[in-house]
Order: C-alpha cells, then sequence, then structure tokens
C-alpha cells in the first residue's frame, strides 16, 4: 500500500461494527467458501486408535468436535483422557499474552491441566509418564510468532523422546494462501519463533508438523511417531471463518487477517489495541498527534494492564481498510510500520527487544531505521523464501494454486 494511501487511512475515520466469526470473514480474496471437515470431526479415523489407551490431549477452547470439546467427546466415548496439555493463553483462552499459566484441574471433567506456558515449554518425562498416546488440537492462524507451533514441535519432541506416538487432528489456516516475511535466523529462535520458517509460512498445522519432523528440526534430528488426521474438503484457495476465537485479542477474522502486519508492532511503542473492542485493528500513541482516530486502553480479561492503560493513543483504524486487505493484497504489509516509525522515531526507543524475535532477525529494525523502503525491504526477504517454498512445498497435505 502506497504511503499516501496509508496517510487518506489515517485522516478518516474507518471505524466501524466488525462482524463476529459467524458472518463474513472479510477474505473473499480465497476462491470459494468451501464446506470443510475438520481433523477432529473425523472421529471415524482416529477413535479406533484410542481404544484402550491412556490419553493426553493437547487443547484449548478452539478444540472442538461442532460445539462440543473435544476433551468431552472423547469421554463421552468412554475413552480413556487422563491429562491435558494448555498452551499459551490457558485451556479455556481467556489468559494475557506471555502470562504464565498455572497448571490445574479442570472443574468440568476433573482431569489434570497442565500448563505449557507456565515454569516449562516442554512436557517433562514426569508428565508423560503412563501416556500411551497424545492428540493435539488446536486452532492455529499461521503465523511463525502464534505460539501454538511452538507448543506443538516441544510436545512432539517430548513424544520422540519418550516413545509415545503423537496425532495431529488437522484444522484450516485463514492465512494459508500465502507466504511472506523474512526468514527465521537460527540466533533468533525463541518461543515466537524456533525454527527457519518466514512470518506467513501458508501450511495447515498437520502440514507444518509433517515438515518440523521431515526436515529433522527437533533437538538432534529425532523423529516423532507421526500421525495426521487430514482436513475433507479443504484446499490453500480456500476461505474459512473459524468457529471460536483462537485467542483473547483475536476477537474476529479482520483482527486474524491483519495480525501477521500489526504483531510486529508489539516489538514497538505503538499500540496495536489491547484492552479496546478493536486489537489487532487499530494503531495508536499517545504522541501520534496527525491521527484523528483515538482509543483509550482499559484492563479487561486476556489484556490485563494493557499498553498504555487509561491514556488516550491518537492513531488509525483499519477496521474497514481490513477488507481491502483481505480481499485484494495477501501480503505481509510493512508500510504502516515504516510510516509510524517516521513519525516517532524521535521517542527515547521506538523498537524494543522483542522487535528482533517478531521479526526472527535484526535486519528488518536496521532497515527501516536506514529509510529502506517496503519494496527495497521485501527484495532481500527473497532468497529465503523461495528456499523455504521448496521445502514447504514436499509436506503440502492438499492442493495449493499458487
Amino acid at each position: 500500500m502506497k504511503l499516501f494511501s496509508f496517510v487518506l487511512l489515517l485522516l478518516t475515520d474507518f471505524h466501524f461494527c466488525i462482524n463476529p466469526y459467524s458472518g463474513n470473514s472479510g477474505q473473499e480474496s480465497k476462491d470459494q467458501a468451501c464446506t470443510i471437515i475438520t481433523g477432529a470431526e473425523r472421529t471415524d479415523i482416529y477413535f479406533p486408535w484410542l481404544t484402550g489407551k491412556k490419553i493426553a490431549v493437547v487443547a484449548n477452547q478452539t478444540s472442538l468436535i461442532n460445539q462440543t470439546h473435544l476433551v468431552d467427546s472423547l469421554l463421552g466415548a468412554g475413552l480413556d483422557v487422563v491429562k491435558v496439555f494448555s498452551p499459551e493463553h490457558g485451556f479455556r483462552g481467556m489468559e494475557d499474552a506471555g502470562e504464565p499459566i498455572q497448571d490445574q484441574v479442570d472443574k468440568t471433567t476433573g482431569v489434570p491441566v497442565i500448563s505449557l506456558y507456565g515454569d516449562h515449554y516442554k512436557p517433562t518425562k514426569e508428565d508423560l509418564a503412563g501416556i500411551d498416546i497424545i492428540l493435539f488440537d488446536i486452532q492455529d492462524v499461521g503465523v511463525r510468532f502464534y505460539t501454538y507451533i511452538s507448543t506443538l514441535t516441544y510436545v512432539m519432541e517430548a513424544c520422540a523422546e519418550q516413545g509415545i506416538p503423537i496425532i495431529v487432528l488437522d484444522r484450516p489456516n485463514p492465512n494459508g494462501d500465502y507466504v511472506d516475511g523474512p526468514v527465521l535466523e537460527k540466533k533468533y529462535a525463541s518461543i515466537v519463533g524456533l525454527y527457519p520458517v518466514p512470518i506467513v509460512y501458508g501450511m495447515t498445522i498437520g502440514e507444518y508438523a509433517g515438515m518440523v519432523n521431515g526436515e529433522g528440526w527437533l533437538k538432534d534430528g529425532i523423529k516423532a511417531d507421526l500421525r495426521v488426521v487430514p482436513l475433507k474438503g479443504y484446499d490453500h484457495s480456500c476461505r474459512y471463518d473459524l468457529p471460536v476465537r483462537p485467542s483473547p485479542n483475536l476477537p474476529n477474522a479482520d483482527a486474524v487477517c491483519l495480525y501477521p502486519s500489526l504483531a510486529l508492532f508489539e516489538g514497538t511503542v505503538v499500540s496495536v489495541g489491547r484492552g479496546t473492542d478493536y486489537p489487532f485493528q487499530v494503531l495508536g500513541h499517545p504522541h501520534f498527534v496527525i491521527g484523528s482516530y483515538a482509543f483509550k486502553p482499559e484492563s479487561r480479561p486476556g489484556a490485563r494492564h494493557p499498553p498504555y492503560e487509561g491514556v488516550y493513543c491518537l492513531g488509525g483504524s483499519l477496521t474497514g481498510f481490513a477488507k481491502e486487505v483481505c480481499q485484494k493484497e495477501r501480503r505481509l504489509h510493512l508500510s504502516w510500520l515504516i510510516y509510524y516509525y517516521e513519525f516517532l522515531k524521535d521517542l527515547p526507543s521506538f523498537f524494543n527487544d522483542y522487535f528482533d524475535k517478531l521479526a526472527g532477525n535484526s535486519s528488518l529494525r536496521e532497515q527501516i531505521i536506514a529509510g529502506k523502503s517496503e519494496e527495497d525491504i521485501k527484495a532481500t526477504w527473497q532468497q529465503g523464501l523461495d528456499a523455504f517454498k521448496v521445502v514447504r512445498k514436499k509436506y503440502l497435505l492438499y492442493p495449493d494454486f499458487r
């Protein structure tokens, strides 16, 4: 998007009511709204694998078979679920981003819930004691720094070490129709990016699991005993409306679509609207005087004590522009980041230490500071993207029309 267009965006109030997930996803750039059967729904395939086994489930609020939670479905079928592992945001998906989560007992089922976002990310040998098989069923959004794929790979590694099979129940990727962004450099590996993949990698979580296993990226090159229950009716051009928010601050399809570009702002002084009704759909800062749109973050569940709590931020709302981005410009957008940097670069530190981890390198920050254009920056990604696409292609389970 041209800089002039963004100036017009900031000078115009695009704020309007967002449709929930049950409505229009705003992703009409994808060729069709497909009738998709998720891996979790294909119980005829994987229930027989679970009979007579002691089962652990890696799950959260997205782990649904129609409107019934996977754990309830398994227990209702008489299967022996002995433990649940939960990712960032917790089993019920209500905890803040980055907030450590404690172990608990699920009040509904009485099953112990072990946090993989507390004092450890990877299941320990003791955590897995007595487990015969693990089911992984979490809705991903196809972005490298969204930590559910890191949880998946830590679980795969632990299973490989302990000789426990893992079944991934595949789910569609709402950002699965494109690949973009810098490929992560090894020295910047962290929970928000473990392996050499771009920010947007264009794979379902089942495809991603196959790539991690097949490329030998687990510790010491070990391989998990991995099975993927595939989607039915899906290809990478499909539009998919998520039936439930995947995390507290991705409340609708516009936020999911904008997240790959706007999450980079989490490594800056700019607010992405945590603590408002429009997280990852607005941008602002108390000193951004040109903005005509204002919002005031407030503490709330899923965004306790957000940046600039109780302080008005000026900037722009992308709630209207999201439709154009999601329909016509399916790519990672840097213009917004470059633009805000130009207006706020005289602050003591526009970027924080988190930015390089999100970017997966130090180059992006250095290029923005140096005044490089979006086109010039993206040109430096191309070699890495081309190499990744060759690797990616080996593990695709569904047609890819790009």
